[in-house]
Protein backbone atom coordinates (compact mmCIF):
# COMPACT_ATOMS: atom_id res chain seq x y z
CA UNK A 1 0.00 0.00 0.00
CA UNK A 2 1.48 3.13 -1.25
CA UNK A 3 1.74 5.96 1.38
CA UNK A 4 -1.05 8.78 1.27
CA UNK A 5 -1.17 11.75 -0.43
CA UNK A 6 -0.57 15.12 1.81
CA UNK A 7 -3.92 16.90 0.38
CA UNK A 8 -2.44 19.78 1.59
CA UNK A 9 0.49 19.61 -1.16
CA UNK A 10 -1.77 19.23 -3.89
CA UNK A 11 -2.16 21.77 -6.69
CA UNK A 12 -5.80 21.56 -5.74
CA UNK A 13 -5.63 21.94 -2.27
CA UNK A 14 -3.98 25.95 -2.92
CA UNK A 15 -6.38 26.37 -5.40
CA UNK A 16 -9.13 25.81 -2.61
CA UNK A 17 -7.44 28.10 -0.54
CA UNK A 18 -7.25 31.04 -2.91
CA UNK A 19 -10.73 30.11 -3.66
CA UNK A 20 -11.62 30.28 -0.54
CA UNK A 21 -9.40 33.43 0.69
CA UNK A 22 -11.35 35.41 -1.26
CA UNK A 23 -14.93 34.01 -1.19
CA UNK A 24 -17.86 36.15 -0.93
CA UNK A 25 -21.47 33.79 -0.93
CA UNK A 26 -24.43 35.01 -2.77
CA UNK A 27 -26.60 31.89 -2.93
CA UNK A 28 -29.35 35.02 -3.47
CA UNK A 29 -27.54 36.55 -6.06
CA UNK A 30 -26.28 33.43 -7.89
CA UNK A 31 -29.44 32.06 -8.36
CA UNK A 32 -30.71 35.35 -10.05
CA UNK A 33 -28.16 35.18 -12.16
CA UNK A 34 -28.26 31.70 -13.21
CA UNK A 35 -31.70 30.18 -13.25
CA UNK A 36 -30.40 26.70 -14.50
CA UNK A 37 -28.38 26.24 -11.64
CA UNK A 38 -30.35 24.39 -9.88
CA UNK A 39 -30.70 21.90 -13.19
CA UNK A 40 -26.49 22.72 -13.07
CA UNK A 41 -26.45 21.10 -9.46
CA UNK A 42 -29.17 18.46 -9.09
CA UNK A 43 -27.98 15.28 -9.60
CA UNK A 44 -29.39 11.31 -9.20
CA UNK A 45 -28.03 8.03 -7.96
CA UNK A 46 -30.77 5.07 -8.23
CA UNK A 47 -33.76 6.01 -6.83
CA UNK A 48 -32.13 9.51 -4.64
CA UNK A 49 -32.59 13.00 -6.39
CA UNK A 50 -29.97 15.32 -4.54
CA UNK A 51 -30.00 19.05 -4.97
CA UNK A 52 -26.65 20.20 -4.41
CA UNK A 53 -27.39 23.82 -5.93
CA UNK A 54 -28.03 25.33 -2.06
CA UNK A 55 -24.08 24.76 -1.78
CA UNK A 56 -21.27 26.96 -1.65
CA UNK A 57 -20.83 25.95 -5.28
CA UNK A 58 -19.79 27.48 -8.68
CA UNK A 59 -17.94 26.04 -11.58
CA UNK A 60 -14.27 26.75 -10.07
CA UNK A 61 -14.80 25.25 -6.95
CA UNK A 62 -16.72 21.89 -8.37
CA UNK A 63 -13.63 21.77 -10.69
CA UNK A 64 -11.27 22.23 -7.95
CA UNK A 65 -12.62 19.37 -6.06
CA UNK A 66 -12.89 17.01 -8.36
CA UNK A 67 -9.12 17.68 -9.14
CA UNK A 68 -8.29 17.02 -5.32
CA UNK A 69 -10.29 13.89 -5.27
CA UNK A 70 -7.63 13.00 -8.74
CA UNK A 71 -4.52 14.50 -6.79
CA UNK A 72 -5.29 12.11 -3.93
CA UNK A 73 -6.63 8.64 -5.91
CA UNK A 74 -9.62 8.52 -5.18
CA UNK A 75 -10.73 6.64 -7.92
CA UNK A 76 -7.74 4.30 -7.49
CA UNK A 77 -8.56 3.91 -3.51
CA UNK A 78 -12.08 2.99 -4.56
CA UNK A 79 -10.85 0.04 -6.83
CA UNK A 80 -8.80 -0.74 -4.18
CA UNK A 81 -11.79 -1.43 -1.48
CA UNK A 82 -14.06 -3.49 -3.92
CA UNK A 83 -11.44 -5.36 -5.24
CA UNK A 84 -10.79 -6.57 -1.99
CA UNK A 85 -7.16 -5.08 -1.13
CA UNK A 86 -6.30 -5.32 2.30
CA UNK A 87 -6.94 -0.91 2.47
CA UNK A 88 -7.38 -1.49 6.26
CA UNK A 89 -4.10 -1.35 6.94
CA UNK A 90 -3.85 -1.26 10.95
CA UNK A 91 -5.51 -4.63 10.96
CA UNK A 92 -4.23 -5.72 7.60
CA UNK A 93 -7.78 -6.51 5.99
CA UNK A 94 -9.80 -6.60 3.12
CA UNK A 95 -12.76 -3.90 3.39
CA UNK A 96 -15.36 -5.87 1.88
CA UNK A 97 -18.76 -4.50 3.09
CA UNK A 98 -19.59 -3.76 -0.70
CA UNK A 99 -19.74 -7.91 -1.36
CA UNK A 100 -22.24 -8.23 1.25
CA UNK A 101 -24.64 -6.74 -0.81
CA UNK A 102 -23.48 -8.26 -4.26
CA UNK A 103 -25.99 -10.41 -6.80
CA UNK A 104 -25.69 -14.21 -6.37
CA UNK A 105 -24.14 -14.14 -9.83
CA UNK A 106 -21.26 -12.32 -9.29
CA UNK A 107 -17.75 -13.32 -8.68
CA UNK A 108 -15.15 -11.90 -6.30
CA UNK A 109 -11.78 -13.82 -4.86
CA UNK A 110 -10.04 -12.34 -1.93
CA UNK A 111 -7.11 -14.14 -0.04
CA UNK A 112 -8.51 -17.46 -2.11
CA UNK A 113 -11.69 -17.16 -0.59
CA UNK A 114 -15.09 -16.89 -3.01
CA UNK A 115 -16.54 -14.15 -1.34
CA UNK A 116 -19.96 -13.57 -2.73
CA UNK A 117 -20.24 -17.19 -2.45
CA UNK A 118 -19.47 -17.35 1.11
CA UNK A 119 -22.05 -14.06 1.92
CA UNK A 120 -25.11 -15.29 -0.39
CA UNK A 121 -24.55 -18.92 1.47
CA UNK A 122 -25.15 -17.00 5.01
CA UNK A 123 -27.86 -15.14 3.25
CA UNK A 124 -29.63 -18.41 2.54
CA UNK A 125 -29.42 -19.92 5.75
CA UNK A 126 -30.48 -16.36 7.82
CA UNK A 127 -33.52 -16.12 5.24
CA UNK A 128 -34.28 -19.79 6.05
CA UNK A 129 -34.76 -19.28 9.83
CA UNK A 130 -36.53 -15.61 9.23
CA UNK A 131 -39.12 -17.95 7.03
CA UNK A 132 -38.76 -20.60 9.99
CA UNK A 133 -39.72 -17.83 12.57
CA UNK A 134 -42.43 -15.62 10.52
CA UNK A 135 -43.83 -19.31 9.42
CA UNK A 136 -44.11 -20.58 13.17
CA UNK A 137 -42.22 -23.69 12.32
CA UNK A 138 -39.71 -22.24 14.64
CA UNK A 139 -41.74 -21.88 18.18
CA UNK A 140 -40.17 -22.00 22.02
CA UNK A 141 -39.54 -24.58 24.06
CA UNK A 142 -43.38 -24.82 24.85
CA UNK A 143 -44.58 -24.82 21.22
CA UNK A 144 -45.53 -21.32 21.09
CA UNK A 145 -45.06 -18.87 17.94
CA UNK A 146 -42.15 -16.31 18.29
CA UNK A 147 -43.96 -13.19 19.04
CA UNK A 148 -40.89 -10.92 19.89
CA UNK A 149 -37.47 -11.17 18.80
CA UNK A 150 -35.27 -8.85 20.67
CA UNK A 151 -31.19 -8.29 19.19
CA UNK A 152 -28.63 -8.03 21.99
CA UNK A 153 -25.16 -6.05 20.54
CA UNK A 154 -23.72 -2.88 20.90
CA UNK A 155 -22.23 -0.36 18.44
CA UNK A 156 -22.95 -1.29 15.06
CA UNK A 157 -23.93 -4.58 16.02
CA UNK A 158 -27.43 -2.41 17.28
CA UNK A 159 -27.45 1.24 15.94
CA UNK A 160 -27.70 -0.34 12.11
CA UNK A 161 -30.30 -2.78 13.08
CA UNK A 162 -33.00 -0.72 15.13
CA UNK A 163 -32.26 1.97 12.98
CA UNK A 164 -33.33 0.08 9.99
CA UNK A 165 -36.12 -1.84 11.77
CA UNK A 166 -37.47 1.71 13.01
CA UNK A 167 -37.46 2.96 9.51
CA UNK A 168 -39.21 0.10 7.98
CA UNK A 169 -41.64 -0.39 10.33
CA UNK A 170 -44.24 -0.80 8.10
CA UNK A 171 -42.97 -3.65 5.91
CA UNK A 172 -43.08 -5.69 9.58
CA UNK A 173 -44.91 -8.74 9.62
CA UNK A 174 -47.80 -8.57 11.67
CA UNK A 175 -48.11 -9.96 15.50
CA UNK A 176 -43.94 -10.29 15.54
CA UNK A 177 -41.89 -7.24 17.03
CA UNK A 178 -38.36 -6.50 17.38
CA UNK A 179 -36.69 -4.82 20.33
CA UNK A 180 -33.07 -3.68 20.79
CA UNK A 181 -30.87 -4.19 23.69
CA UNK A 182 -27.34 -2.51 23.82
CA UNK A 183 -26.68 -0.42 26.73
CA UNK A 184 -24.85 -2.30 30.06
CA UNK A 185 -26.79 0.29 32.21
CA UNK A 186 -29.45 -2.70 33.45
CA UNK A 187 -31.84 -0.29 32.74
CA UNK A 188 -31.74 -1.15 29.23
CA UNK A 189 -32.08 -5.27 29.84
CA UNK A 190 -35.28 -4.51 32.72
CA UNK A 191 -37.52 -1.89 30.45
CA UNK A 192 -36.90 -4.64 26.68
CA UNK A 193 -37.40 -7.53 28.89
CA UNK A 194 -40.06 -7.25 31.86
CA UNK A 195 -43.35 -7.15 29.94
CA UNK A 196 -42.47 -9.95 27.45
CA UNK A 197 -44.03 -13.53 27.43
CA UNK A 198 -40.51 -16.12 27.96
CA UNK A 199 -42.48 -18.43 25.96
CA UNK A 200 -42.80 -16.22 22.95
CA UNK A 201 -39.47 -14.68 22.74
CA UNK A 202 -36.53 -15.07 20.96
CA UNK A 203 -32.65 -13.58 21.42
CA UNK A 204 -30.02 -12.85 18.98
CA UNK A 205 -26.94 -12.37 20.16
CA UNK A 206 -24.76 -10.17 18.01
CA UNK A 207 -21.28 -10.40 18.11
CA UNK A 208 -18.52 -11.44 16.03
CA UNK A 209 -16.31 -12.90 18.88
CA UNK A 210 -18.48 -13.08 21.43
CA UNK A 211 -16.77 -11.64 23.94
CA UNK A 212 -18.23 -8.07 23.69
CA UNK A 213 -18.79 -7.18 27.48
CA UNK A 214 -21.55 -4.95 27.16
CA UNK A 215 -23.19 -7.62 24.78
CA UNK A 216 -22.40 -11.15 26.83
CA UNK A 217 -23.74 -9.59 30.03
CA UNK A 218 -26.70 -8.81 28.48
CA UNK A 219 -26.96 -12.03 26.99
CA UNK A 220 -26.69 -13.76 30.42
CA UNK A 221 -29.06 -10.87 31.65
CA UNK A 222 -31.61 -12.36 29.36
CA UNK A 223 -31.21 -15.90 29.78
CA UNK A 224 -31.43 -15.99 33.31
CA UNK A 225 -34.86 -13.80 32.78
CA UNK A 226 -36.06 -16.31 30.30
CA UNK A 227 -35.05 -19.28 32.22
CA UNK A 228 -36.49 -17.43 35.71
CA UNK A 229 -39.80 -16.56 33.91
CA UNK A 230 -39.98 -20.13 32.43
CA UNK A 231 -39.43 -22.05 35.53
CA UNK A 232 -41.76 -20.24 37.80
CA UNK A 233 -44.72 -20.18 35.86
CA UNK A 234 -44.03 -24.03 35.19
CA UNK A 235 -43.20 -24.06 31.41
CA UNK A 236 -39.93 -26.19 31.92
CA UNK A 237 -38.98 -28.13 35.44
CA UNK A 238 -35.64 -26.41 36.01
CA UNK A 239 -33.30 -29.24 35.64
CA UNK A 240 -30.54 -29.22 33.60
CA UNK A 241 -32.10 -30.53 30.63
CA UNK A 242 -35.13 -28.53 30.24
CA UNK A 243 -32.99 -25.35 31.01
CA UNK A 244 -30.15 -26.63 27.96
CA UNK A 245 -33.20 -27.34 25.94
CA UNK A 246 -34.95 -23.89 26.61
CA UNK A 247 -32.02 -21.88 25.69
CA UNK A 248 -31.21 -23.67 22.88
CA UNK A 249 -35.17 -22.67 21.45
CA UNK A 250 -34.54 -19.11 22.99
CA UNK A 251 -31.03 -17.96 21.80
CA UNK A 252 -29.47 -17.87 18.26
CA UNK A 253 -26.20 -15.94 17.55
CA UNK A 254 -24.58 -14.07 15.15
CA UNK A 255 -20.85 -14.91 15.43
CA UNK A 256 -17.86 -16.67 14.76
CA UNK A 257 -16.53 -17.77 17.92
CA UNK A 258 -18.61 -21.00 17.65
CA UNK A 259 -17.22 -22.77 20.97
CA UNK A 260 -18.39 -19.65 22.81
CA UNK A 261 -21.65 -20.00 21.26
CA UNK A 262 -21.97 -23.60 22.56
CA UNK A 263 -20.48 -22.55 25.96
CA UNK A 264 -23.42 -20.30 26.24
CA UNK A 265 -25.79 -22.92 25.21
CA UNK A 266 -26.51 -22.32 21.85
CA UNK A 267 -26.73 -24.67 19.09
CA UNK A 268 -23.67 -23.55 16.50
CA UNK A 269 -25.84 -24.64 14.26
CA UNK A 270 -27.96 -21.65 14.98
CA UNK A 271 -25.23 -19.16 14.59
CA UNK A 272 -24.62 -17.53 11.89
CA UNK A 273 -21.17 -15.83 10.98
CA UNK A 274 -19.73 -12.66 8.61
CA UNK A 275 -16.02 -11.68 8.07
CA UNK A 276 -12.55 -9.80 9.60
CA UNK A 277 -13.62 -7.33 6.45
CA UNK A 278 -16.76 -6.26 7.44
CA UNK A 279 -16.53 -3.36 9.84
CA UNK A 280 -19.33 -3.47 12.84
CA UNK A 281 -20.74 0.00 11.36
CA UNK A 282 -20.80 -1.58 7.84
CA UNK A 283 -22.74 -4.46 8.96
CA UNK A 284 -26.63 -4.07 8.74
CA UNK A 285 -26.29 -5.75 5.73
CA UNK A 286 -24.71 -8.77 6.90
CA UNK A 287 -26.13 -11.42 9.68
CA UNK A 288 -26.42 -8.54 12.15
CA UNK A 289 -29.34 -7.64 10.35
CA UNK A 290 -30.97 -10.73 11.12
CA UNK A 291 -33.54 -9.69 13.25
CA UNK A 292 -34.29 -7.19 10.77
CA UNK A 293 -34.71 -10.01 7.74
CA UNK A 294 -37.02 -11.58 10.77
CA UNK A 295 -39.53 -8.37 10.90
CA UNK A 296 -39.88 -7.53 6.99
CA UNK A 297 -39.19 -10.81 5.63
CA UNK A 298 -36.32 -12.57 2.99
CA UNK A 299 -37.73 -10.85 0.38
CA UNK A 300 -37.65 -7.08 1.95
CA UNK A 301 -34.49 -7.50 3.15
CA UNK A 302 -32.84 -8.43 -0.46
CA UNK A 303 -34.72 -5.22 -1.63
CA UNK A 304 -32.73 -3.63 0.88
CA UNK A 305 -29.69 -5.36 -0.18
CA UNK A 306 -30.46 -4.65 -3.64
CA UNK A 307 -30.46 -0.73 -3.08
CA UNK A 308 -27.19 -0.56 -1.41
CA UNK A 309 -25.74 -2.07 -4.42
CA UNK A 310 -27.75 0.00 -6.88
CA UNK A 311 -25.37 3.03 -4.87
CA UNK A 312 -22.31 1.17 -4.79
CA UNK A 313 -22.48 0.93 -8.71
CA UNK A 314 -22.87 4.43 -8.87
CA UNK A 315 -19.93 5.07 -6.62
CA UNK A 316 -17.78 2.94 -8.82
CA UNK A 317 -18.57 3.70 -12.11
CA UNK A 318 -19.85 6.94 -11.96
CA UNK A 319 -17.42 9.78 -13.41
CA UNK A 320 -16.82 12.39 -10.01
CA UNK A 321 -18.75 15.11 -11.97
CA UNK A 322 -21.72 13.18 -11.66
CA UNK A 323 -21.12 11.44 -9.03
CA UNK A 324 -23.18 11.53 -5.99
CA UNK A 325 -21.15 10.48 -3.12
CA UNK A 326 -17.66 11.79 -3.84
CA UNK A 327 -19.36 15.25 -4.69
CA UNK A 328 -20.56 15.06 -1.21
CA UNK A 329 -17.96 14.08 0.58
CA UNK A 330 -15.95 16.38 -1.29
CA UNK A 331 -18.02 19.21 -0.27
CA UNK A 332 -17.69 18.42 3.14
CA UNK A 333 -14.08 18.90 2.92
CA UNK A 334 -14.77 21.97 1.76
CA UNK A 335 -16.44 23.02 4.48
CA UNK A 336 -13.86 21.49 7.11
CA UNK A 337 -11.27 22.54 5.92
CA UNK A 338 -11.51 25.73 4.60
CA UNK A 339 -14.56 27.05 6.36
CA UNK A 340 -13.95 25.60 9.99
CA UNK A 341 -17.25 23.71 9.82
CA UNK A 342 -16.97 21.70 12.53
CA UNK A 343 -20.46 19.80 12.55
CA UNK A 344 -23.10 18.63 10.57
CA UNK A 345 -26.74 18.41 10.88
CA UNK A 346 -28.41 15.82 8.85
CA UNK A 347 -32.63 16.84 9.01
CA UNK A 348 -34.73 13.67 7.82
CA UNK A 349 -38.43 15.05 7.27
CA UNK A 350 -39.65 11.24 7.23
CA UNK A 351 -40.86 10.14 11.17
CA UNK A 352 -39.55 6.80 10.38
CA UNK A 353 -35.98 7.74 9.81
CA UNK A 354 -35.75 8.79 13.34
CA UNK A 355 -32.71 6.71 13.86
CA UNK A 356 -30.98 7.78 10.81
CA UNK A 357 -28.73 10.43 12.81
CA UNK A 358 -27.62 8.68 15.30
CA UNK A 359 -26.75 5.84 13.25
CA UNK A 360 -24.66 8.38 11.30
CA UNK A 361 -22.81 9.47 14.25
CA UNK A 362 -21.32 6.20 14.45
CA UNK A 363 -20.84 5.75 11.00
CA UNK A 364 -19.08 8.86 10.51
CA UNK A 365 -17.53 9.90 13.38
CA UNK A 366 -15.66 5.95 14.32
CA UNK A 367 -15.04 6.10 10.73
CA UNK A 368 -13.29 9.47 10.58
CA UNK A 369 -12.27 10.58 13.93
CA UNK A 370 -8.31 10.00 13.29
CA UNK A 371 -5.22 11.91 14.57
CA UNK A 372 -3.10 9.67 11.57
CA UNK A 373 -2.94 8.96 8.80
CA UNK A 374 -2.95 5.24 7.57
CA UNK A 375 1.10 5.20 7.25
CA UNK A 376 1.03 6.66 10.82
CA UNK A 377 2.51 9.62 9.95
CA UNK A 378 0.02 12.78 11.72
CA UNK A 379 -2.65 14.00 9.74
CA UNK A 380 -2.06 17.83 7.66
CA UNK A 381 -5.42 19.20 8.72
CA UNK A 382 -8.74 18.58 10.52
CA UNK A 383 -10.83 15.60 9.87
CA UNK A 384 -14.05 14.44 10.61
CA UNK A 385 -17.14 16.13 11.76
CA UNK A 386 -19.88 15.81 14.58
CA UNK A 387 -23.13 14.46 12.72
CA UNK A 388 -25.91 15.35 14.37
CA UNK A 389 -29.55 15.74 13.54
CA UNK A 390 -33.42 15.32 14.62
CA UNK A 391 -36.57 14.74 12.36
CA UNK A 392 -38.01 17.61 11.14
CA UNK A 393 -40.41 19.51 11.78
CA UNK A 394 -39.33 18.83 15.69
CA UNK A 395 -36.10 20.03 15.07
CA UNK A 396 -37.52 22.96 13.71
CA UNK A 397 -38.68 24.38 17.64
CA UNK A 398 -35.84 23.10 18.93
CA UNK A 399 -32.06 23.77 17.27
CA UNK A 400 -32.63 25.75 13.63
CA UNK A 401 -32.30 28.92 15.40
CA UNK A 402 -28.60 28.17 16.14
CA UNK A 403 -28.42 27.12 12.10
CA UNK A 404 -30.45 29.98 10.48
CA UNK A 405 -29.30 33.12 13.00
CA UNK A 406 -26.45 31.86 14.73
CA UNK A 407 -22.46 32.58 13.92
CA UNK A 408 -21.29 28.77 13.31
CA UNK A 409 -21.73 27.60 9.76
CA UNK A 410 -23.52 24.49 9.71
CA UNK A 411 -23.82 22.71 6.76
CA UNK A 412 -27.60 20.59 6.71
CA UNK A 413 -28.70 17.39 4.41
CA UNK A 414 -32.58 17.26 4.53
CA UNK A 415 -33.91 13.88 3.59
CA UNK A 416 -37.27 13.24 2.59
CA UNK A 417 -39.67 11.05 1.00
CA UNK A 418 -42.69 12.08 -2.03
CA UNK A 419 -44.71 9.26 -0.93
CA UNK A 420 -45.53 9.01 2.93
CA UNK A 421 -46.14 5.70 4.83
CA UNK A 422 -49.52 6.49 5.89
CA UNK A 423 -51.64 9.57 4.04
CA UNK A 424 -53.29 11.50 6.07
CA UNK A 425 -55.53 14.66 5.75
CA UNK A 426 -56.83 17.18 8.15
CA UNK A 427 -60.11 18.66 6.29
CA UNK A 428 -58.82 19.55 3.25
CA UNK A 429 -54.95 19.53 4.10
CA UNK A 430 -53.01 16.78 2.91
CA UNK A 431 -50.35 16.92 5.75
CA UNK A 432 -47.80 15.26 3.99
CA UNK A 433 -48.32 18.44 1.38
CA UNK A 434 -48.00 20.38 4.48
CA UNK A 435 -45.02 18.71 6.09
CA UNK A 436 -43.05 18.53 2.66
CA UNK A 437 -43.53 22.67 2.47
CA UNK A 438 -41.46 22.87 5.79
CA UNK A 439 -38.81 21.19 3.99
CA UNK A 440 -38.66 23.43 0.93
CA UNK A 441 -39.49 26.29 3.05
CA UNK A 442 -36.50 25.69 5.40
CA UNK A 443 -33.51 25.08 2.68
CA UNK A 444 -35.13 28.09 0.99
CA UNK A 445 -34.96 30.02 4.08
CA UNK A 446 -31.52 28.63 4.39
CA UNK A 447 -30.11 30.20 1.15
CA UNK A 448 -31.91 33.24 0.51
CA UNK A 449 -32.38 34.61 4.03
CA UNK A 450 -34.50 37.34 4.78
CA UNK A 451 -32.92 41.18 4.50
CA UNK A 452 -33.67 44.15 6.72
CA UNK A 453 -35.33 46.03 4.10
CA UNK A 454 -37.33 43.25 3.65
CA UNK A 455 -37.90 42.84 7.49
CA UNK A 456 -38.65 46.78 7.06
CA UNK A 457 -41.02 45.96 4.57
CA UNK A 458 -43.09 44.07 6.86
CA UNK A 459 -43.60 47.14 9.35
CA UNK A 460 -41.26 46.08 11.82
CA UNK A 461 -39.99 48.53 14.50
CA UNK A 462 -36.54 49.94 13.54
CA UNK A 463 -34.82 48.94 16.98
CA UNK A 464 -35.58 45.17 16.01
CA UNK A 465 -35.06 44.99 12.30
CA UNK A 466 -31.44 43.46 12.90
CA UNK A 467 -32.95 40.64 15.21
CA UNK A 468 -35.08 39.49 12.47
CA UNK A 469 -32.68 39.71 9.51
CA UNK A 470 -31.50 36.22 8.28
CA UNK A 471 -28.40 35.97 6.21
CA UNK A 472 -29.14 33.41 4.33
CA UNK A 473 -25.64 31.79 2.60
CA UNK A 474 -26.41 28.42 4.89
CA UNK A 475 -25.47 25.36 2.71
CA UNK A 476 -27.80 22.56 2.37
CA UNK A 477 -28.14 19.50 0.13
CA UNK A 478 -31.62 18.15 -0.34
CA UNK A 479 -32.11 14.62 -0.67
CA UNK A 480 -35.76 12.70 -2.02
CA UNK A 481 -36.69 9.69 -3.03
CA UNK A 482 -40.53 8.88 -4.16
CA UNK A 483 -40.98 6.17 -1.24
CA UNK A 484 -38.95 4.80 2.03
CA UNK A 485 -39.34 1.45 0.72
CA UNK A 486 -36.61 -1.37 2.09
CA UNK A 487 -34.44 -0.32 -1.22
CA UNK A 488 -34.22 3.32 -1.08
CA UNK A 489 -33.00 3.07 2.95
CA UNK A 490 -30.17 0.86 1.46
CA UNK A 491 -29.13 3.34 -1.18
CA UNK A 492 -29.27 6.47 1.78
CA UNK A 493 -26.95 4.27 4.00
CA UNK A 494 -24.49 3.52 1.19
CA UNK A 495 -24.38 7.33 0.33
CA UNK A 496 -23.19 8.04 3.17
CA UNK A 497 -20.66 5.08 4.28
CA UNK A 498 -19.33 6.27 0.26
CA UNK A 499 -19.25 10.03 1.49
CA UNK A 500 -17.18 8.95 4.49
CA UNK A 501 -14.74 7.34 2.34
CA UNK A 502 -14.64 9.75 0.46
CA UNK A 503 -13.44 11.83 3.46
CA UNK A 504 -11.50 9.26 4.77
CA UNK A 505 -9.05 9.30 1.40
CA UNK A 506 -8.62 12.56 0.84
CA UNK A 507 -7.34 13.08 4.39
CA UNK A 508 -5.49 9.90 4.05
CA UNK A 509 -6.78 8.16 7.13
CA UNK A 510 -7.86 4.48 7.60
CA UNK A 511 -11.80 4.82 7.99
CA UNK A 512 -12.13 1.13 9.08
CA UNK A 513 -10.38 0.72 12.23
CA UNK A 514 -11.34 2.03 15.72
CA UNK A 515 -8.90 1.68 17.81
CA UNK A 516 -9.99 4.73 19.72
CA UNK A 517 -12.98 2.08 21.56
CA UNK A 518 -10.44 0.33 23.24
CA UNK A 519 -8.80 2.27 25.33
CA UNK A 520 -11.93 3.29 27.83
CA UNK A 521 -12.91 -0.49 27.93
CA UNK A 522 -9.45 -1.32 28.94
CA UNK A 523 -9.41 0.98 31.73
CA UNK A 524 -13.23 -0.27 32.75
CA UNK A 525 -11.71 -3.70 33.46
CA UNK A 526 -9.06 -2.30 35.59
CA UNK A 527 -11.28 -0.11 37.70
CA UNK A 528 -14.17 -2.33 38.25
CA UNK A 529 -12.64 -4.74 40.87
CA UNK A 530 -12.25 -0.87 42.82
CA UNK A 531 -15.87 -0.03 42.41
CA UNK A 532 -16.87 -3.64 43.83
CA UNK A 533 -15.12 -2.46 46.63
CA UNK A 534 -11.61 -3.58 46.10
CA UNK A 535 -9.04 -1.64 48.37
CA UNK A 536 -5.69 -2.03 46.75
CA UNK A 537 -7.64 -1.18 43.50
CA UNK A 538 -9.02 1.49 44.72
CA UNK A 539 -5.34 2.84 45.57
CA UNK A 540 -4.37 2.51 42.18
CA UNK A 541 -7.00 5.06 40.65
CA UNK A 542 -5.95 8.44 40.64
CA UNK A 543 -7.32 10.97 43.04
CA UNK A 544 -10.59 11.93 40.90
CA UNK A 545 -11.79 8.25 40.33
CA UNK A 546 -10.73 7.34 43.70
CA UNK A 547 -13.69 10.36 44.90
CA UNK A 548 -16.08 9.43 42.60
CA UNK A 549 -15.76 5.82 43.47
CA UNK A 550 -16.08 6.65 47.04
CA UNK A 551 -19.11 8.85 46.89
CA UNK A 552 -20.72 5.92 44.68
CA UNK A 553 -20.02 3.44 47.37
CA UNK A 554 -21.24 5.88 50.24
CA UNK A 555 -24.36 6.32 47.96
CA UNK A 556 -25.30 2.87 46.84
CA UNK A 557 -28.77 0.90 48.30
CA UNK A 558 -28.58 -2.93 47.36
CA UNK A 559 -31.82 -4.87 47.91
Amino acid sequence: MTAPVDPTGTEAWATLTELQHDFQPDLRGWFAADPQRAATYTFTAGDLFVDLSKNFLNPQIKQALIALAEQVGLTDRIEQMFSGQHINVTEDRAVLHTALRAPEDGTLEVDGQDVVGEVHEVLRRVYEFADKVRGGTWTGVTGKRIETVVNIGIGGSDLGPVMAYEALLPYKQDGLTARFISNIDPTDAYTKTHDLDPETTLFIVSSKTFGTLETLTNARLSRSWLLDGLIASGAISGDEDSRKEAVAKHFVAVSTALDKVADFGIDPANAFGFWDWVGGRYSVDSAIGTSLAVAIGPDNFADFLAGFHKIDEHFRTTPLEQNVPALMGLLNVWYNNFFGAETHAVLPYAQYLHRFPAYLQQLTMESNGKGVRYDGSPVTTSTGEVFWGEPGTNGQHAFYQLIHQGTRLIPCDFITVANPSHPLQDGDVDVHELFLANFFAQTRALAFGKTADQVRAEGTPESIVPARVFTGNRPTSSIMAPALTPAVLGQLVALYEHITFTEGTVWGIDSFDQWGVELGKQLALEVAPAVGGDADALANQDSSTQSLIDYYRSQRRRA
